[in-house]
């Protein structure tokens, strides 16, 4: 893995500190050091509770070289969260900052010490380098050891932490880098790198020999300033980041070239058209957690209509997928909707002390079951929505996309989300929310969904609402759609709602 950071030129610039890359391959193994001299050894795992920056990826290198676990905790996480993702990996060591955000994470860190004797906890500044030592760690890395987990669950429940090895995170930056034409480049960092997302890009420019630009709290006007001061060419992130950035006032953004993101809004082709007129190539992607982010994209070079859409095609021809019959596991032809699955070097092998998850991830003959609906479109698949928010309206297995694309198309929404509640007796009912941008009463937006859609897809209420419940995630803000389907249900009940 320090091999992605060999050569010359910067490897990391952030607040304050700007790094090369023979600088932060020295940092790194004077972290390994000291990990070997508290007793780490190959196999272990290390929790990390630390902002973006120079420690986060002096941690993930120092632990390649020892063939250590990284465990990532998100900084939004309270004491009680990570407490339950401590739970899970059990690490024998916690790595937080002296404090972040006006929290006190050394106290939180002892906190969770006191409970879990032998748990070695190492406090460092919030963006600088940690801490080393003097001497030489033993290379015992390998390039078959597990590297780096990602949390499946986002703030609540139990976390299943799906783990990657070292040759296949750097197989995949290799692969992402050549796809998405990052050599030499300069990415922006502002998504978190314990999400997948923000790891993965990170990973592959420092795999092009690029330069990782971040932000260690997401901002628009900062991400602006940084594009322009420091000439980013690619940065990754979501429909709603992205429209932020595009607006901020005064910003050139000249030399940003090429961007992917997640639609979790609404707002790709928003987005996509807003780029494209100022010449930046702005396209869909898909990944997840179990099998890394950018696993897929639109081509960045294809006319503007080919590049709004989520999915994409798999960035290495060594990521095979299909699309399965739901329930009887069938492989579907092109065209049907059905759930997505996968297989390939990028895939978890099992969720870390979980072999229940594990299980119930694989189909018999070895596929991953991604949980997502989506279409086979001949080389490429087209993401619709998670498998469990689409709907199956009487009897057909329907987009919720669809539904909510011909409520945004109404000149009075702003946006739209439609969930399914099942009725007793009748099946599942198509439920719509909308935020206007203009006054309208919802006869007028039932009457417009009766014009335009088949009479099964046609809601059954649409509920004008001031926002839409969200959570701010690793990979960005992701619109809650379980929550929708408790105020659905709420409405179905109260028909004056």
């Amino acid at each position: 893995m320090l091999s992605l950071l060999a050569g010359e030129g910067t490897a990391l610039v952030a607040p304050g500190l700007r790094l090369s890359r023979a600088e932060l391959r020295a940092a790194s193994r004077r972290f390994a050091a000291r990990l070997h001299a508290l007793g780490f050894r190959r196999g272990d795992r290390l929790a990390v509770w630390l902002p973006d920056g120079a420690g986060w990826l002096q941690c993930l290198f120092a632990c390649a070289q020892l063939g250590v676990l990284v465990v990532p905790i998100s900084t939004r996480f309270t004491t009680a969260e990570a407490r339950r993702v401590l739970g899970v990996a059990e690490p024998r060591g916690l790595v937080v900052p002296d404090h972040f955000l006006k929290t006190d994470f050394a106290a939180a860190a002892q906190e969770l010490a006191a409970e879990t004797p032998g748990l070695h906890v190492l406090v460092g500044p919030p963006h600088g380098l940690l801490e080393g030592s003097d001497g030489e760690a033993p290379g015992t890395g390998d390039a078959g050891d597990l590297l780096c987990t990602f949390s499946t669950s986002g703030t609540t429940g139990v976390p299943k932490l799906a783990p990657h090895d070292q040759a296949s995170i750097k197989r995949h930056a290799q692969n992402v880098a050549a796809y998405f034409d990052m050599q030499g480049g300069v990415a922006l960092g502002a998504l978190p790198l314990y999400g997948v997302l923000g790891f993965m890009q990170a990973m592959a420019v420092l795999a092009a020999g690029g330069t990782l630009v971040s932000v260690p709290v997401y901002d628009p006007i900062a991400c602006a300033r940084a594009i322009d001061a420091e000439r980013v060419t690619h940065f990754f992130g979501s429909d709603q980041m992205f429209d932020a950035v595009l607006g901020v006032p005064g910003a050139s953004l000249a030399s940003w070239r090429i961007g992917g993101y997640a639609d979790f809004v609404g707002w790709a082709a928003r987005v996509a058209e807003a780029g494209d007129a100022r010449g930046i190539r702005l396209f869909g992607l898909y990944g997840s957690s179990e099998g890394f982010s950018l696993l897929a994209g639109r081509d960045w070079r294809a006319p503007l209509a080919q590049r709004i859409p989520a999915g994409g095609t798999p960035v290495s021809p060594d990521i095979r997928f299909r699309v399965c019959h739901p329930e009887t596991g069938a492989v579907l032809p092109q065209g049907e909707p059905g759930e997505l699955q996968l297989q390939g070097y990028n895939l978890l092998q099992q969720y870390l002390n979980n072999p229940s998850a594990t299980a119930a991830a694989f189909t018999r003959d070895g596929w991953f079951r991604s949980g997502d609906l989506a279409v086979d479109e001949g080389g490429s698949f087209l993401y619709l929505a998670r498998l469990k928010d689409s709907l199956r309206l009487r009897g057909y297995l329907v987009d919720p996309g669809e539904i909510e694309s011909h409520l945004a198309a109404h000149p009075a929404v702003a946006q739209a989300q439609v969930v399914g509640v099942s009725l007793p007796g009748q099946g599942d009912a198509a439920v719509a929310f909308v935020i206007l941008a203009e006054a309208a009463e919802e006869a007028a937006l039932l009457q417009h969904c009766r014009a335009g859609l088949a009479a099964y897809k046609q809601p059954k209420r649409v509920l004008a609402v001031a926002e839409f419940p969200a959570n701010n995630g690793p990979n960005g803000v992701k619109i809650l759609k379980n929550k929708l389907r408790d105020m659905a249900e709420a409405a179905l009940k109260d028909p004056a709602a």
